[in-house]
């Protein structure tokens, strides 16, 4: 898993220079252990089984206790080479007080920061970009090899807005690509066959739809609008105010139209359904249920 590294000079922030040797474990002792979330020291463990330990660990001479090391940064990494059986493992050895040790650590810890998703993407396109195929950008990243593939797709179409709705979960990566491949006018079919099929329900399709519609409106990516420098006046707002009264009258308009047109439906299948002769064709043919707001107006639970 881990290769004999070569000694070289490693720069330290302690005002000296020091050498990266393979030193075994049992020579190794935690000064002040700490405990770990198990899911994240797992993970650790798969990457660094994975790919090899990216970073020697930091230790410092001692002169108590039965090893002659104790860990100054690093015990994440140590413990997950335990863990791996592994007997030795690659340490840069500073002489450093007792302060100094601490601020090592402490400088460590504050530098370590979780990746934005952003970042692993960006990481993930450069890998690409210098060749690597999705398998082997899946077996350096632990990620699958379709995913990888489909946030190809997205990133080389510059799709940011469903790139971040499948990160955040409630998007599945084979609806973004088939959204991001479709015309506009096909989405809605595509929106169709994802609901029949099972894939989006209830509020999960009110969420994609209002992606959808910011996507159609403002972009792929969220790059800010630019600010106008025209000032409001009031003719302004007064035609902004005409527009909006013209669109609810709009809306008003087709809200009737499909009270009727649900009207004209509720009547035609109350005189449909009280023909003795209809009913038994319904029942031959298996379809003994309807939609419950259909069935609900049909028999005046809903007015």
């Amino acid at each position: 898993m881990t290769a004999i590294l070569p000694p070289h000079r490693a720069p330290m922030h302690v005002a000296e220079e020091s050498m990266i040797n393979l030193i075994p474990l049992t020579d190794i002792r935690v000064l002040n252990p700490r405990m770990r979330n198990k899911r994240v020291f797992a993970k650790l463990v798969e990457n660094i089984s994975a790919l090899g330990l990216k970073r020697p660990i930091t230790v410092a001479p001692t002169t108590t206790g039965t090893e002659p090391y104790e860990i100054v940064c690093g015990q994440g990494r140590f413990e997950a080479f335990q863990a791996l059986g592994e007997k030795t493992i690659p340490c840069i050895v500073v002489s450093a007080t007792e302060a100094d040790r601490y601020l090592i650590g402490l400088v460590e810890n504050l530098a370590r920061r979780k990746h934005s998703n952003r970042e692993l993407l960006t990481a993930i396109q450069i890998l690409s970009d210098r060749g690597y195929t999705c398998l082997q950008i899946a077996n350096k990243t632990c990620l699958d090899s379709g995913y990888i593939q489909g946030i190809l797709t997205l990133l080389r179409q510059g799709e940011e807005r469903l790139i971040a709705a499948v990160e955040k979960g409630w998007l599945s990566i084979k609806l973004a690509i088939d959204i991001a491949r479709s015309k506009d006018s096909d989405v809605q079919q595509a929106m169709i066959d994802a609901y029949e099929s099972g894939l989006l329900r209830g509020e999960q399709l009110m969420k994609v739809r209002r992606l959808i519609d910011r996507r159609k409106t403002f972009g792929k990516n969220y790059k800010s609008v630019p600010a106008t420098k025209e000032k409001t006046t009031p003719q302004k707002l007064l035609n902004a105010y005409q527009k909006e009264v013209r669109r609810q009258k709009v809306m008003i308009k087709k809200s009737d139209i499909n009270e009727q047109r649900l009207l004209i439906i509720v009547t035609a299948m109350r005189k449909l359904l009280a023909d003795e002769y209809f009913s038994t064709l319904l029942r031959n043919e298996e379809i003994p249920d309807m939609p419950k707001p259909l069935a609900d107006r049909i028999t005046g639970d809903v007015q």
